[in-house]
């Protein structure tokens, strides 16, 4: 399942680049295209260098820090929505994949600590 999230979670940061690519050349659009692929590439990036930790407490610091950022990058999609950017229909797919890889991010973490 780890590898899987590292290869999903590249994917997701794909499709958030694209996503803040098609975004508005406005003020309010490039101040979130910008947060958004930051925090949205982040999740990959964090998960990548979790699997490199050399201890357990160093690939769960790592992979909370990817919960934090997808967390982030659920927030700025609803901003997204909120500033009619981008219509509720265009971001329910991204939205949901973004809640799944929360939902994977936090069972990690869990299955880890119990491990302990």
């Amino acid at each position: 399942m780890n590898v899987d999230i590292k290869d999903r979670t590249k994917a997701f940061a794909v499709r958030i680049f694209k996503l803040a690519e098609a975004l508005p050349k406005t003020f309010t659009g490039k101040t979130i295209a910008g947060q958004i692929a930051r925090s949205g590439s982040s999740i990959a990036a964090n998960v990548r260098a979790a699997h490199c930790g050399r201890s357990k407490a160093e690939f769960v610091s790592k992979m909370h820090i990817a919960y934090e950022e997808a967390d982030e990058t659920l927030f700025w999609l609803e901003m997204c929505e909120e500033t009619n950017l981008l219509t509720p229909k265009k971001l329910e797919s991204i939205k949901t994949e973004t809640n799944e890889i929360i939902s994977i991010i936090v069972s990690i973490i869990k299955r880890t600590n119990r491990k302990k």
